[in-house]
This record gives C-alpha cells, structure tokens and sequence, in this order.
C-alpha cells in the first residue's frame, strides 16, 4: 500500500467524564481516575453518570449554543480541539475537501424530552413549540454544527451504528480518503446521553441501569458485582489524512488506521453474541493484513452487563487463544458514552505507542472466573514498552459489531 493510500490519525480533540484534552484523560486513565459521578436526573432520580464538564463558550458564543444542541457543543469543541492538536488552520486545505463524519447512538431524544417539558408548563399549547426544533433534532445536527462554525463546505453526515457509530464514523473517514472523495477529514463519535431521562428509564426497564453506593464503582466490566451500563456522555473526533500528507507537511501521527470489520450478528435486539464478535475481530485483522499474535493491546468494548461481558470474553479467548496480548477497558473509568464511545476508548489506548504504559480496568476487584481473559490490566497500569498495534472492540444494539485496528507508524 502507497503513503497516498495509508490513511493516519494526526489530531485528537475529545471531552471526557475525566478529561477535556488528550493528555487530560491519559493522565485520570493512567492513575485509574474516575470520572463517573452521581446526578439527579428528571423522573429518575439519582443515578450514577458520567458528565463532561468542559469549557463550551470556547469556540461558540452562548448564543448559538442555545440555539443549536449539546451534541453540537460538543462537537464543535472535540473538532476544533482535534484541529489545534494536528497544527492544522485549512491554509493547506480546500473547505470544500474536508469531510465530517459523526457517529450517533441516537439524537434528538434530548431535545424532544426538553419541548415536551417545556410545553407542559403552558398546557400543551402547540404554539411555544420552538422553531429550532427540527434543525436541533435532524441526524446530521451534532455534523452539520461542526461545520457551520469552521466553514467546512464539503460532505458531513452521522452514522447511526448504535454504541458501535464512533468506530464507523473512522471507518468512514478512511474509506473516503482511500477513495480521493475529501483531502480531509473529521471522524468521531458523540453522545448527549446523559440529559435523556428516556435512556436511563428504558436501562432501568431492561434490568440493565448499574446500581452502587459509590458512584465511581458503579461501572465494573469483567467483575462478579457488574450489575449494568453507566450512561456517560462525552466526544472524540479526529483528524485523518493520508500518511503522505501528514508526512508532507511534519505533522505528529498519533497512529495509523491499519484495518477495521463490520459485520451484524443477525440474532436479537439487544443481546450480543460473542461468535460474530470474534468473526469480526478476525476481519479486521486480515483486511490489516495481521495475525493475532501480532496485537499488543485489545480495548474491550465491555459495560459491565452480565451477558454482554461475556459474550467478548468469549470472543477474544477465541481470538487470541494462548497469545500474550494485553486487555483494557476504558468504561470502568468513564462510563458508557453510547456513540462517542469506540473513538473515545481507543483515543485513550493511543499514548501506549509513546508512553510506553497500558491504563488499567478499575473496580475489577472479583473478576468473574467466567469472563477471565488473560493479560487482563485491571486496577493498575503497567509498564509495556513495545505497543505496536492496538485493537479497539465496539458493539452496539441490533448485533452491529466494529472493529478498528491501528498500529504504530
């Protein structure tokens, strides 16, 4: 494969339950640092959640943040921050080249709840129903925002995947390079989740909303007292562009996007199955043209339910059966952030290729004998100089399974 065809990672802008900037987040994951809190959320209630807590008037006035939406905020923030940390201005690229590209549990849920809210302080009078309503609820809103504020006239859409959009949305990114449609682009994951009453309830419904005393021990993938998810919200978006590019103009190369998979399970609507999640590890694998002895660190998609846990212990015991490769989770410290949550996990594995360092899984303090997968990393980080290549697991609901593979360059 050509420089013109390899396509790498050159800026990461991200907000976090534990961290507004890259080495922000690396430095809570590292020490092991929750980020997962309590909230007292509209007819719920107190739950554990993980909340970002970032500085939204940095790049868009208070006035268009009321006027567009918290994922927009967001997005705007991570794009803008992935921008500065890849030295990039656009004086070396066409606006019209440049791609946005978004993935999305789901949206609009937020903001529909909020106008219902609203409503019915005036009797359900339609005519309060704000104006704003249909550009803030539209799919693309989180995309289009980004850039509306950066003047980028090229492509942008969301991709819907479920908890498994922010590994798409890379996908997508890469895909679109290789093919010379944009010079550019902006790839990631975001999620509002946290301000929906309707996510923590049906959670709550399913037997699947985490429960503790301590909030910060809530999310415990891999462990005997995992009880269920910890909705977090949070954003990651990165800049790729081809390695001759990046090359041409010195830029810093966080990683390169060496293979990805995505396949469906084809069985139930929220149970997943650790067999096609191994299929599509193995994919990823051979469209990186990789054996899996050559991974050193998987990133686990676990939340910390029951069957879901494993069902991926399953998977990548078959995967990497007797290999010494390392395993992670990043949740156990932020919370499930939905669709921001494959860009945002892997966003945090990326420093091992020059720190030298694997971040731990915390609250793993029984692990489940059923869910045990060697090399595990729990409760401390390790020394592991070496890092080459970094698998990132994300699955969502509906049985879509992602996989993206990135190695050192």
């Amino acid at each position: 494969m050509t420089d013109s065809e390899r396509i790498v990672i050159t800026g990461v802008g991200l907000t976090a339950p534990n961290g507004n900037s890259l080495g922000e987040y690396r430095a809570a994951l590292l020490a092991g640092k929750s980020g997962v809190g309590e909230i007292d959320l509209r007819h719920v209630g107190r739950v554990p959640a993980g909340v970002c807590d970032f500085e939204q008037t940095r790049y868009r006035s208070q006035k268009e943040n009321r006027r567009g939406t918290r994922a927009g905020c967001i997005s705007v923030y991570c794009a803008r921050e992935a921008l500065k940390d890849a030295g990039m201005d656009f004086s070396g690229f066409d606006p019209a080249a440049c791609g946005v590209y978004l993935g999305l549990t789901e949206h609009g849920s937020v903001e529909t709840e909020d106008e219902i809210h609203h409503l019915a302080r005036y009797d359900n009078d339609l005519s309060f129903w704000s104006h704003h309503h249909n550009p803030r609820t539209v799919l693309n809103n989180p995309a289009g925002e980004i850039t509306i504020n950066l003047g980028i006239t090229g492509p942008h859409y969301t991709l819907g995947g479920a908890c498994a959009a922010g590994n798409l949305a890379l996908i997508q990114g890469a895909q679109m390079l290789r093919l010379g449609e944009v010079d550019m682009a902006l790839a990631g994951g975001i999620s509002e989740s946290t301000s929906s009453f309707g996510i923590f309830a049906s959670f709550r419904a399913q037997g699947a909303l985490a429960r503790n005393d301590d909030a910060t021990a809530a999310c415990r993938p891999f462990d005997r007292g995992r009880n269920g998810i910890v909705v977090a919200e949070g954003g990651c978006v990165m800049v790729l562009e081809t390695l001759e590019r990046a090359r041409s103009r010195n830029a810093t190369i966080h990683g390169e996007i060496a293979g990805y998979a995505v396949n469906s399970d084809a069985r139930d609507f929220v149970l997943p199955f650790g067999e096609r999640q191994a299929e599509c590890m193995r994919l990823a694998l051979n469209k990186a043209a990789m054996t899996p002895e050559e991974v050193d660190l998987v990133s686990s998609h676990a939340t910390g339910t029951p069957q879901g846990d494993l069902e991926e212990s399953r998977a990548i015991n078959a995967v990497f059966a007797g290999e010494d490769v390392m395993v992670n989770n990043t949740k156990s410290l932020i919370g499930h952030a939905m669709g921001a949550a494959g860009v945002l996990e892997l966003a945090g594995n990326l420093p091992s290729f020059t720190d030298a360092m694997v971040h731990p899984t915390i609250n793993l303090e029984d692990p489940d004998r059923q869910c045990h997968v060697p090399g595990m990393i729990a409760n401390n980080a390790v020394a592991a100089p070496g890092v080459k290549v970094i698998l990132n697991n994300s699955f969502g609901m509906l049985g879509i399974n992602s996989v993206v593979v990135v190695r050192k360059v």
